[in-house]
């Protein structure tokens, strides 16, 4: 097997136990025999288990982040724009709940690469939320900033209390609530060409 179809094959078993049983109980053999391979060949891609979960949590990061991203750039309506992001999170955490316990659940947030990479999920998000808003209203980039940060863990704990809770409120609808209440907070701000 090509190097890249092993090391995704790898990946998507380590998913699957790291996001069932936690990074502290999930073993390095189980890992390897769900993919299927040695030990060994599990050892020569991920020269360990903390490595494997950074790897791991890359991806889940990169994901979350590309999808805010293309949310941001599928309309310059911004009404649409708070809608498609607070969906972003949304969608993540219900599709994907292995992933979404790794990005957002990590039992080992105490250590700091692990922290680092969850906490970019919300930097790198925020910054490009941060971008659009600056651009729209002339706020500083600091107060930009800080409102898109709001944003950003407004969608993210709103989603993971909504995937928790067997929701009885469906994702269109609960996406709808919650960006409508966004857009309530940011339609607030003066556009930059209004205040001209």
């Amino acid at each position: 097997m090509p190097r890249t179809a092993r090391r995704a094959q790898l990946l998507e078993a380590a998913l699957e136990m790291f996001g069932r049983y936690g990074y502290h109980a999930a073993a390095m053999d189980d890992i390897a025999e769900r993919a299927g391979v040695s030990k060994p060949v599990l050892y020569q891609h991920f020269p360990g288990k903390l490595d494997l979960y950074l790897a791991l949590l890359d991806t889940s990061c990169d994901t979350v982040i590309a999808a805010v991203r293309a949310a941001l750039a599928s309309t310059d309506v911004n009404k649409e724009r708070v809608a498609a992001a607070v969906d972003v999170f949304f969608t993540y955490v219900a599709s994907d709940k292995a992933a979404f316990r790794l990005v957002f659940e990590s039992d080992l947030t105490g250590e700091l690469p692990v922290r680092e990479r969850v906490e970019r999920v919300t930097t790198e998000c925020a910054a490009a939320i941060a971008d659009v808003i600056h651009d729209d209203t002339g706020l500083p980039a600091s107060e930009s900033q800080l409102v898109a940060v709001g944003l950003v863990g407004m969608a993210q704990v709103s989603a993971r209390w909504w995937v928790r809770t067997d929701p009885l409120v469906n994702q269109h609808a609960a996406v709808r609530l919650v960006s409508g209440l966004a857009w309530r907070g940011v339609r607030g701000f003066p556009r930059s060409h209004d205040a001209a």
